[in-house]
């Protein structure tokens, strides 16, 4: 049965990065797939990670950073990044921040994620 998501969870980060969940573990306790809508500001960046899930960022405002094997991708408002089960990436944002919306199969999960410490 269809329903409607009234409002996200919001999942607290550090670094001044927001996460609003409207789908997934958190927010609908669903383990197969997690959608967010992030907020990080100028300059924001994460540990690197070999993730247990594909990761679809699709980048609304700003740019979205992406290291993966020595090379750094850029995607901007308007482009999307796909990254792969099992790939070691380290995610960032440009200078003026970013807002985005990522996807996870499965759902995103701190465990899943294996970011370094």
């Amino acid at each position: 049965m269809p329903t409607v998501v009234e409002e996200p969870s919001r999942i607290p980060v550090p670094g001044g990065k927001t996460i609003d969940e409207y789908v997934g573990r958190v927010a609908t306790g669903d383990s197969g797939v997690s959608v967010a809508v992030m907020a990080a500001p100028p300059g924001w960046s994460e540990p690197a990670q070999q993730p247990d899930f594909d990761e679809v960022t699709i980048v609304l405002e700003g740019s979205v950073l992406v290291e993966h094997d020595g090379e750094t991708l850029v995607a901007h408002a308007g482009q999307a990044v796909v990254t792969r089960a099992g790939e070691r990436v380290q995610y960032s944002v440009g200078p003026d921040g970013a807002r985005y919306v990522a996807i996870c199969v499965p759902a995103f999960s701190p465990e899943l994620a294996q970011r370094d410490e």
